[in-house]
């Protein structure tokens, strides 16, 4: 097994390779055929393709030799207003040599810059346009200022559907000589939810163990609990075993290396698909487990916190019966 990085290894290398992102791609594909781009906004969740968008654009752009007409910066290193009034300015204001006439500037984490830089950056932008053209990586846009999306063309990122991170899982499990067992699958997207590079470091780290990768073994690798085991343990609880429900959470947290705040989580999503809690109560515990969780946030006491929401529970599971 390679101990390259895989999601670095298997990073696509030009828009066509891009996974999934069709209409992002076909708008990026639309600027590489007129020979110019604007500035660009790139937002939406981590792991859905940002920052490879615009290194496969710079790459068409560029051939083989983009990294000569590009520089890349993460703004949540260097955010301050000092970067943009000589790093990124020293850059923007010379003329690219060659047959396209401006550079491309890659703005990694964006929104974590400071207002200060932003502003600054927002001058930057407008005198420099024609020697050099902004992207913008962004979890959340609305963090920037609005000049400089006002500036920027927007392109919004969406976590990858199903079927696409599915696919891609298999090729590399294939690719790397990986048994990837099909409930494996199951909780590499139950755990990354669509982020296609937590899945791919994911599976990385599972196939190290040089085991079939199944459900049991991806779990204890990111430190999550089996939704099955969470599933049982709130079923016990409802039903009014309190000292079984508080046994099979300690098991879990030993288990799997759980923390509280992620067992929160795992709980509050599996109250919403248990059939045999009624839809008001399910509104109900929902604001239970909101309390815990805030409480736990405020630096509480994990055990006796989550031993409180147990009994909460076990109390739901009485008032149900009646």
């Amino acid at each position: 097994m390679s101990f390259e990085m895989w999601a670095e290894k298997y990073r696509p290398k030009r828009l066509d390779e891009m996974v999934d992102q069709k209409e992002i791609v076909e708008r990026l594909k639309s600027f590489v055929k007129a020979r110019n781009v604007p500035h660009c906004i790139f937002a939406g969740p981590p792991g859905t393709g940002k920052t490879t968008a615009a290194l496969c654009l710079a790459r068409d752009f560029y051939g083989e030799g983009y990294r000569e007409h590009l520089m890349e910066l993460n703004a949540s290193d260097e955010r301050g207003i000092d970067v943009v009034r000589e790093t990124v300015k020293t850059f923007a204001r010379s003329r690219s040599i060659g047959e396209i006439p401006f550079k491309i500037l890659i703005l990694d984490e964006a929104d974590n810059m400071t207002s200060d830089a932003q502003q600054a950056l927002r001058r930057t932008m407008e005198r420099y346009t024609e020697t050099c053209r902004f992207i913008l990586c962004a979890n959340y846009s609305g963090k920037i200022i609005e000049p400089i999306q006002s500036r920027c063309a927007p392109f919004r990122f969406t976590f990858l559907p199903r079927e696409e991170h599915d696919k891609y899982i298999k090729q590399i499990a294939e690719r790397e000589n990986v048994q990837l067992l099909p409930d494996g699958v199951d909780a590499i997207f139950e755990v990354c939810g669509g982020d296609l590079r937590r899945a791919i470091n994911t599976l990385q780290a599972a196939a190290s163990v040089n085991k079939p990768v199944d459900a049991k073994l991806v779990y204890s690798i990111t430190g999550r609990a089996s939704p099955a085991d969470v599933q049982k343990m709130l079923t016990t609880a409802i039903k009014g075993d309190f000292l079984g429900a508080r046994k099979q959470l300690r098991d879990m947290i030993q288990k799997y290396g759980v923390a509280g705040s992620d067992i929160i989580r795992q709980i509050h999503t599996e109250i919403f698909k248990a059939t045999e809690i009624p839809e008001p109560w399910k509104i109900k515990l929902a604001g239970i487990v909101g309390e815990i969780d805030y409480r736990l946030v405020e630096g509480s006491d994990e055990e006796v916190q989550l031993s409180a929401l147990l009994a909460r529970l076990v109390e739901a599971g009485y008032e149900m019966k009646k």
